[in-house]
């Protein structure tokens, strides 16, 4: 029988989705031809066209949207509205079985909310998504006995043991005492927390917090996880064992939707999504997205005084992107070939003798800069209806 019996508060709260109307349009009657004037000296009237006279076709019901075999979550058209502020704009994705999706963007991009609608937490305001064959709208309940979620905030219960935690997950979940003890023993294992069963959680670390919500976010076996920026906060070293975690349950076979702030982690993700005031600006591999959406050339530049060569930059009209990086400024010139040079002669100007100005290859965190700006630099955009 279950470790715990599910109180029907346990489960997040679900927002009533509106009832859709589906008003039948009426078809007109056909009018009768009139009969053609018989009156002299007019001619006879000309025959009727008979498509002319024919009632008006009602508009065809739209197709629902039906993801291929090998597509853990899709969505078409996803809209999500509150008030007249548009949040997620009329997006589509496709993220594929077995891989690790990342989906970018800055601070209230629409990347959040876009995963509330994907997990069945609150409705769309119109479009279809499907996650594991599941409709969000129709069967939320369903989708969320298949997937495991992690927030970017820790979630867990810090007054309780690593095992407490553990068993309180196994009973939302509904797991069977001898499946529990098979899914407990796997995630002290996957997670290192073996032989820190009865520790309290509020003495873990950032990092040992992580591995133990990973644990609960995946008791249940679920087939895709979401992650909304699952490292934030973490030092770089249990950053890096966190995602070796992920790479040993994406080559498992289950699919993993991420949201992150840090670039070098993005760039170790199968397929990519950059989300911008609830646009999809682009798509693809990150190899991909290097080579379509930048064409500019970046340097590196080392000075001693970086932030005020970081505010000479920024004040040059013909430098089209500065930022830092690390100790670094990255600095798009743009598709001049004299980068350099230019680059040179604004710091020196201003008494900055620069240690290095070297021409770099892209990165994704310059790609990202790029597009951000590009859409900044652009016209408030079209709401999609």
């Amino acid at each position: 029988m279950p470790l715990f019996r599910r109180h029907k508060n346990t489960t997040p709260a679900e927002e009533t989705n509106p009832l859709v109307e589906r008003v039948a349009i009426g078809e007109p009657e056909a009018s009768t031809p009139p009969e053609a004037e018989t009156v002299s000296p007019a001619p006879p009237a000309s025959p009727v066209d008979p498509g002319v006279a024919s009632a008006p076709k009602a508009p065809p019901e739209p197709k629902e949207y039906i993801p291929a075999a090998d597509v853990a979550l899709g969505c078409r058209g996803l809209v999500k509205r509150f008030g007249d502020f548009t949040a997620v704009n009329a997006i589509d994705l496709d993220v594929k079985r077995g891989e690790i999706f990342g989906f970018l963007g800055p601070n209230g991009s629409g990347k959040t909310t876009t995963i509330r609608m994907l997990c069945g937490v609150i409705a769309p305001t119109s479009g279809d998504a499907k996650v594991l064959g599941c409709d969000v709208v129709a069967n939320p309940e369903l989708v969320r006995q298949r997937i495991g979620y992690m927030s970017q905030k820790f979630s867990l219960f810090e007054d309780l043991t690593v095992d407490e935690n553990l068993r309180f997950y196994a009973g939302v979940y509904g797991l069977e005492s001898d499946k529990f003890a098979q899914r407990r023993a796997y995630v002290l294992r996957m997670a290192d927390l073996e032989g820190r069963e009865n520790e309290l959680t509020a003495n873990l670390s950032v990092g040992w917090k992580q591995r133990l919500a990973l644990g609960c976010a995946t008791i249940h076996e679920p087939e895709l996880i979401f992650l909304d920026e699952p490292t934030s906060g973490v030092d770089p070293t249990a950053r890096r064992h966190f995602w070796d975690l992920l790479y040993e349950l994406a080559a498992s076979g289950i699919t993993l939707f991420v949201t992150t702030h840090y670039m070098d982690e993005a760039a170790h993700c199968s397929r990519l999504a950059f989300i911008y005031e609830g646009d999809i600006i682009a798509e693809g591999s990150p190899r991909e997205i290097r080579d379509r959406f930048m064409h500019e050339s970046v340097f590196e530049v080392e000075v001693d005084d970086v932030q005020t060569a970081l505010t000479v930059l920024e004040a040059a009209t013909d430098i089209p992107e500065v930022y830092l990086s690390g100790a670094l400024l990255h600095v798009n010139t743009g598709e001049r070939t004299d980068g350099a040079e230019l680059l040179e002669a604004h710091l020196r100007v201003h008494g900055l003798v620069p240690r290095k100005i070297a021409g770099v290859q892209p990165t994704l965190e310059d790609v990202f800069v790029h597009l951000v700006s590009e859409q900044r630099a652009t016209t408030p955009r079209p709401i999609k209806t």
